[in-house]
């Protein structure tokens, strides 16, 4: 179980009861909502209070908007909402009082001009500061959008000099704009810090008469990986399309294994145990043609 704050953070501010039903107590919900730290927004739906505005926190305090604030307001994804606007202020300089609460940075080079900084100075904030789960999330999402050019972002990592230097050269060397969510690039960086490797994004498997993408997949073991959200089959035709494609995939010898949000944000331990026990055991067949007596254009159906 883990903290009412800390889901909602890590949904973008909101969520249903259900999704916190998922991973927190019933009773936990009801006390964070008594004690204000998070609202009803809808029946059934709650948020967190809303943030001071990182504007007006950075006008206040002579700076920039910056790191995971400033990544908010480019449209990049980041695994957790900050608790308080992040701002940017030149090195040297003191807080100013303000009532607008913010987290200050200090950096020699402040932009001048504008009152965000740029979207690849962002990213790369973002990579020296926070761990490498929540800075790759901001890379991935920066190259998947195409805000910043992958060799740009690598020659800008590798320029770096002072503290976070080498966290953001690994997130820069990781970083891949393939990645179509921030829970595939939570998942990668728990394959990327366990050491588990030969898992490729958005493989597509195909034959003359069936054609699937799956989220990460090792082809040498055909082992594919997925991870689902609460609402992955928001109807009945969509669980019935989605069981016929696992099957599919099964019967052409990949074996598929499936997490949710809260196996991957919370229970990273299993998710790491369930992938290389799978990788230990045999490797999905070859011979699919004809299984259970099936013709393709019926597997296909």
């Amino acid at each position: 179980m883990t903290d009412v704050v800390e889901v909602l953070r890590r949904r973008a501010g909101t969520a249903s009861f259900g999704e916190l039903r998922g991973v927190v107590p019933r009773g936990a919900i009801r006390t964070a909502l008594a004690d204000g730290l998070i609202r009803r927004i809808a029946r059934g739906v709650y948020a967190l209070p809303p943030l001071p505005d990182p504007l007006a926190a950075a006008r206040a305090q002579g700076g920039v908007v910056s790191h995971e604030s400033a990544a908010f307001l480019h449209g990049m994804s980041v695994l957790e909402l900050p608790d308080k606007p992040q701002v940017t202020v030149p090195r040297g300089q003191h807080r100013r009082l303000s009532p607008v609460s913010c987290r200050l940075h200090w950096a020699d080079h402040v932009p001048s001009d504008g009152r965000v900084t740029s979207k690849l100075r962002t990213v790369l904030d973002c990579a020296r500061t926070l761990p490498f789960d929540a800075g790759l999330t901001v890379a991935d999402s920066a190259l998947r959008l195409g805000m910043v050019d992958r060799s740009q972002l690598m020659v800008a990592a590798a320029e770096l000099t002072g503290p976070g230097c080498r966290r953001a050269g690994r997130v820069a060397a990781a970083a891949d704009g393939r990645a179509e969510s921030p829970l595939e690039s939570v998942f990668r960086s728990i394959l990327i810090e366990n050491g588990i490797d030969g898992f490729e994004l958005q493989v597509v498997i195909q034959d003359g008469t069936f054609s699937a993408r799956i989220d990460l997949g090792h082809r040498a073991l055909r082992l594919a990986a997925e991870c689902d959200g609460f609402a992955h089959h928001s109807s009945r035709l969509a669980l019935t399309r989605d069981c016929r494609r696992h099957v599919n995939l099964t019967v052409r010898g990949w074996r598929l294994l499936r997490f949710t949000w809260e196996d991957v944000m919370f229970d990273r331990e299993w998710v790491v145990a369930s992938i290389r026990a799978a990788m230990a055991g045999p490797a999905g067949h070859h011979n699919w043609a004809g299984v259970g007596g099936l013709s393709g254009e019926a597997l296909a159906g």
